[in-house]
């Protein structure tokens, strides 16, 4: 190889590394859009941070609703945006539920997405109509070993959250309840409430206006630590079933090669609006915990859960309808 062509060569490689370097250094210059595949606590959260990040970076983080297909529209529409730090996405279970569902959806929450900051967590709670006579998780298992099948609970749907925590819950305690799938959570809740089921698993916030009117019993917090929403309600751990977690995580994400000095800009930018005394008292308000972490922090729980739901769905057999 002649001189020339080596140093032809070696400033083409400098190029190389040194633009997207100096594109990193100089962003944002344009608006960032962030996709919300979801509406409820999705959304919700979604335009909380957009707003924060807004005034943080200097260029408008603007919310985008591609909402359907359980997630999917929105995941898919990330999954393939350039991966130029202008397209975020609020990540939330479904990212690496619907994968294991359907190997068909046309991504993986896993592959196509680097992870940029975990937000916050909400943890699920197990909650039964006043008629079942379980006053706790241990009576719940113990009722449920005596009749297998006997105990009904209500979910969104085959594939939905509070069906993959019975599972996950039937798996861990060796017991049985019978699927009453419902075409929403919401509509599971209204079921349990009119005791057309007796049980329903459902996000902390959702749960604890009827568990203080007396409409619902609290059971168990599937989550290693109990809620100040109502505290005197055990977490799974205290109940002897250390593993039964079933949480709600929000999560910013960016498509998968997005430059790391851009990731480490939004994490950072992510952390400290998380970190805000407002936000703290909104997710608060929600039974929720404000979740922050480095990008290998939080890919790192996103493998774990990417794990933990995969080996439920496999041995459930569950499949999206």
């Amino acid at each position: 190889m002649s001189h020339a062509v080596r140093r032809i060569l070696i400033a083409a490689c400098i190029v190389f590394v040194t633009v997207p370097a100096a594109q990193a250094q100089n962003y944002p210059v344009k608006p960032v859009r962030m996709i919300l595949p979801f509406a409820g606590g999705t959304d919700t959260v979604g335009r909380l941070v957009a707003t924060k990040l807004s005034a943080a970076l200097g260029q408008q983080v603007v919310p985008e609703p591609r909402v359907g297909a359980t997630g999917n529209i929105g995941y898919v529409a990330a999954a393939r945006s350039p991966a130029d730090g202008y397209t975020l996405l609020m990540g939330a279970v479904p990212l690496l539920t619907n994968p294991h569902l359907n190997p068909k959806v046309g991504f993986d929450g896993i592959r196509d997405f680097a992870a940029v900051a975990l937000l916050a967590t909400i943890p699920n709670v197990v909650i039964v109509h006043p008629s079942v006579p379980a006053k706790n998780m241990r009576e719940l298992i113990t009722l449920a070993r005596s009749a297998p099948g006997k105990i009904a609970y209500g979910s969104g749907g085959f594939g939905s959250a509070n069906h993959l925590a019975a599972e996950l819950m039937q798996s861990f305690s060796k017991i049985k309840f019978t699927h009453v799938p419902y075409k929403s959570a919401t509509l599971g809740i209204a079921g349990a409430l009119s005791g057309d089921v007796d049980m329903v698993i459902v996000v902390i916030s959702s749960a604890v206006p009827f568990v203080n009117a007396g409409k619902m019993r609290a059971l168990v917090i599937l989550d290693h630590k109990r809620n100040v929403s109502i505290p005197d309600v055990q977490t799974s751990k205290e109940a002897g079933l250390p593993g039964l977690v079933a949480i709600n995580w929000y999560a910013i994400l960016a498509p998968a090669g997005t430059p790391r000095a851009i990731i480490d800009r939004l994490n950072a930018e992510s952390v400290k609006a998380m970190s805000t005394p407002d936000m703290r008292e909104k997710f608060a308000a929600m039974g929720g915990d404000i979740a922050t972490g480095t990008p290998e922090q939080t890919a790192e729980f996103l493998r774990a859960e990417n794990e933990r739901w995969g080996k439920v769905i496999r041995e459930a057999n569950i499949k999206a309808e």
